[in-house]
């Protein structure tokens, strides 16, 4: 198959890339010509991630370090830039984090403090690492990764999608600021998404999870849920020059599954 190489010379790093949405994103922009940097917070999964692009000819490096800690992330940025050079773009993503769909009534006092600190943090923290650099340059291209349920009330969602709705607003806060300096900023929001871990993980038990999703899964108009794939194009279009046009942007990945929102 034929690749077009339109990444060719730039740098990425995608935070949260050792499994899921983020290692296919990683993945689509290492085939397209990026030298991908790969981050998470566990060594054996970053070596199996690595293992697993062994082929793509792009060699790819892994930093390990939790996007969830300023420091950690901070050291990241550094160490990528030291072995590969000035990032271009960041994708910041991850996997996701307890607790997941509840009934608000079920939630527990310390979950709301948890929710930002696991879902919020880990996106804005990377754009804050990686901004002096971008700045200095006077380019970037920084891909937020969130949730759909910021833009359509879920029942049992509440506080996923409010920390995804400070995502969604950041994410046109920062294109605004950010304009100055030639740096866009877009989001991709993402319901629930086939081919993932996560994917598996949500229909191996029984519970008010499965029984949402499962719900869920019979609306999608085209009938099925996106794949980690798919999602992983639109990423990649976002972080393109095919994409120099556009910043401020959320856009959804969910098969029709809803419309509006903002």
């Amino acid at each position: 198959m034929e690749t077009t190489q339109d990444f060719a010379g730039k740098i990425a790093l995608i935070t949260g890339s050792t499994a899921g949405i983020g290692f296919r994103i990683a993945e689509e922009l290492a085939r397209r010509g990026a030298r991908v940097a790969l981050n998470g917070r566990r060594p054996e999964a970053g070596r199996e991630a690595l293992q697993k692009l062994a082929g793509s000819g792009a060699e790819p490096i892994f930093e390990v370090g939790s996007a969830s800690r300023y420091d950690e992330i901070s050291r990241v940025v550094e160490n990528v830039e030291s072995r590969l050079g000035p990032i271009d773009i960041l994708i910041s993503s991850g996997g996701s984090e307890k607790p997941g769909p509840t009934p608000f009534q079920d939630l527990k006092p310390e979950d709301f403090l948890h929710a930002f600190e696991t879902r919020y943090l880990p996106r804005v923290f990377p754009v804050h690492a990686v901004l002096p650099r971008m700045r200095a340059r006077e380019r970037g291209a920084i891909v937020l990764v969130t949730t759909d349920a910021a833009r359509h009330p879920t029942p049992g969602e509440v506080l996923i999608g409010a920390t995804g709705a400070a995502t969604l607003l950041t994410t046109k806060g920062l294109a605004r600021e950010f304009s100055r300096w030639n740096i866009r900023v877009n989001c991709v929001a993402l319901t629930l998404t086939s081919d993932t871990p996560r994917y598996d993980d949500i229909f191996s038990k029984d519970g008010f999870e499965n029984r949402l999703f499962s719900k869920a899964l019979t609306r999608f108009p085209q009938g099925r849920a996106p794949t980690a794939g798919e999602v992983a194009q639109v990423a990649a279009f976002l972080a393109s020059n095919a994409a120099s046009q556009v910043t401020g942007q959320t856009v959804s990945v969910n098969g029709g599954l809803s419309f509006g929102g903002w």
